[in-house]
């Protein structure tokens, strides 16, 4: 492996292994057994469970040693055997991670209450991590797992005793938290955030004890209480018994959308606990491509191994551009690509859309990972049948570095003038799991790749022979949990080049105009988001399921009350919004997946 653990940590997410116990007793293995054996009487099964885990896309595989202390070994007559346990769990692990993934040596809590709330001395307790901990390193892992320790006294010794044998060993640090969001000794997510920032560990978070959904609010507190990575390993909810065996009910989608929920809120490392699985894991690596920051940098400058042109002028690019130049209102409708291969029936709302006056339609590119007709040619029968202007989405989630680079040179030499730089959906979101996502960049990648191809420079600082005139739009979410993460990545859009943004469906004109208030010193134009709701379904669905989408209680209510005249309801607040957002707003986004051409133009009627 090219990086350290430490390099990897500080440039992108990283996403952990499951279970090994529940695989273990999927595969057989009773629960009355020594798991930690395994590694010396059933090697391969370790190894298999290893392998299936990194085949899932997990960065970082633990070893099968949490439990290896002399107190819990003790109980099936193996103290003598923490040595040759410990040594053979990473032995294990870094055969079959090939210096491909990170190995994390596994350790938890000694399994007996410690002083002052039992009757184990902590110079008892040190002993027995000493012992355990010199085994571990003897093997050279790549970073030391703390896992699942209830008393912050017990992981204080811990690492304590961590640092004494190898003082430069990258160290995460996890506490088990209660669903009343506290240790069972009282401490809090932020004084264990705090106290783990002190002791000066790599990353700080939680694992076990609560679900996907309790867990993410002592992520939002830890992430808010220190600087430190923060690391998010739930379980997979809590087990039911079913004929004798325990069975996890959270499934791989759900956690997906809890991952994606632990990125947002601010945590640098995700993975599993109890009753996760390789098919969980594959989930979370899914929603971690999908918001991870660029893998491959894009500079600007592109290294200037030729001299940049000068930018043609935003007034030139696009009908659109110019419109926003001149401080004009802007409309703009999105129509999803067909799924078939016939396009008459999108061209008909497009020509009804033209014809009412709209400026612009949007289209989308794979929304939510299901396969459409390709946008880029539903935009050309836009332009050469109906002579609207297309906004066209541009994922990085489908191509490469030359992939893109190559649709932006086309797009631009078949006079598609406005593109909306986005990151995209994972596949697993989608119809087709299995699909490889690519995800060479991200959106701020993708939005410095063409703002070099508008300079006449490749993405490695090459003459084109020319440039393009692309007109530029991100996505925001002014409703995103993790607003200073929000922030601070639109701040890098707009630096990259981002020259209009289009913010995700608002229905909060207020949390609309804070986000407005604290983007003033990097403010492009931008185009609301409009939604009318079609019905409760669809309005509970956003709210509760969508991350980052916040639908008002008293808007649902509104829907709720209407019972079947809810759409009729529906376009009635959606025009409300437009009106209340209007007057700081450049131009309006109306999505409208349920009656299309007729909907959007019912919100923009007078």
């Amino acid at each position: 492996m090219k990086e350290t653990f430490r390099q990897a940590l500080a440039k992108r997410l990283l996403v952990c292994d499951g279970a090994n116990g529940t695989m273990l007793y999927a595969k057989g293995v009773t629960i009355n057994r020594c798991y930690e054996e395994l590694n010396l009487t059933q090697p391969d099964l370790v190894r298999e469970i290893h392998r299936d885990y990194i085949k899932s896309g997990a960065d970082i595989i633990e070893t099968n040693t949490f439990g290896a202390n002399r107190f819990k070994l003790r109980q099936y007559g193996l103290e003598e055997q923490v040595a040759r346990i410990n040594r053979a769990g990473v032995a294990l692990a870094r055969e079959e991670a090939r210096g491909a993934v990170f190995v994390a040596a596994s350790l938890g809590p000694i399994g007996l209450s410690v002083e002052p709330y039992g009757k184990v001395s902590l110079k008892d307790a040190e002993e027995a991590f000493g012992e355990q901990l010199a085994a571990l390193l003897a093997e050279s892992p790549d970073l030391i797992m703390f896992e699942t320790f209830h008393g912050l006294g017990e992981l204080e010794a811990a690492i304590a005793v961590t640092r004494r044998l190898a003082p430069d060993v990258p160290i995460v640090a996890q506490m088990a938290f209660e669903n009343d969001g506290k240790t069972i000794h009282g401490a809090t997510p932020a004084q264990v955030a705090r106290r783990l920032e002190e002791l000066n560990v790599d990353a700080a978070g939680a694992n076990c004890s609560v679900g996907p959904a309790a867990m993410l609010d002592v992520v939002e507190e830890m992430t808010r209480a220190t600087r430190l990575p923060v690391i998010a390993q739930p379980n997979a909810g809590m087990p039911r018994q079913v004929d004798d065996r325990l069975i996890y009910l959270t499934t791989p989608d759900y956690l997906m959308t809890y991952g994606k929920r632990f990125i947002r809120a601010g945590a640098r490392i995700v993975g599993g606990c109890c009753g996760t699985t390789p098919a969980h894991i594959a989930a979370l690596k899914g929603a971690a491509l999908a918001l991870s920051p660029s893998r491959v940098e894009v500079s600007e400058q592109a290294a200037a191994k030729a001299e940049a042109l000068p930018e043609i002028p935003r007034d030139k690019k696009s009908p659109m551009a110019a419109k926003l130049a001149r401080g004009e209102w802007v409309t703009s409708v999105e129509l999803l690509p067909p799924k078939g291969p016939d396009p008459s029936r999108t061209l008909a709302h497009a020509r009804k859309l033209k014809e009412a006056g709209v400026d612009c339609i949007n289209i989308p590119d794979g929304p939510r990972a299901m396969a459409r007709m390709s946008p880029m040619a539903l935009a050309v029968l836009f332009k050469r049948e109906i002579g609207v202007e297309p906004i066209l989405h541009y994922t990085c989630r489908d191509r490469n570095l030359l992939g893109m680079q190559s649709d932006i040179l086309g797009a631009s030499a078949i006079g598609i003038r406005d593109i909306l730089a986005i990151t995209g959906d994972p596949p697993k979101l989608g119809n087709y799991p299995n699909a490889t996502a690519v995800y060479d960049v991200d959106a701020i990648g993708l939005v410095k790749m063409i703002k070099n191809l508008n300079r006449g420079l490749d993405i490695v600082g090459n003459s084109i022979n020319g440039q393009t005139a692309i007109h530029i739009g991100v996505g925001v979410n002014p409703g995103a949990m993790n607003m200073d993460e929000e922030l601070r990545r639109f701040e890098k859009k707009v630096e990259a080049g981002a020259e209009f943004c289009m913010t995700q469906p608002i229905f909060d004109s207020e949390r609309l105009f804070g986000f407005l208030d604290r983007i003033e010193g990097f403010r492009i134009p931008m185009l609301v988001g409009i939604l009318p709701l079609a019905s409760l379904k669809s309005a509970e669905f956003l709210h509760n399921e969508v991350p980052g989408m916040q639908v008002p209680q008293a808007i649902r209510d509104r829907l709720k009350a209407a019972g079947d005249n809810a759409a009729d309801e529906g376009v009635r607040i959606a025009r409300e919004a437009l009106a209340a957002t209007r007057a700081r707003a450049q131009g309006v986004y109306i999505m409208a997946p349920v009656g299309a051409a007729e909907t959007a133009l019912r919100v923009l009627a007078p």
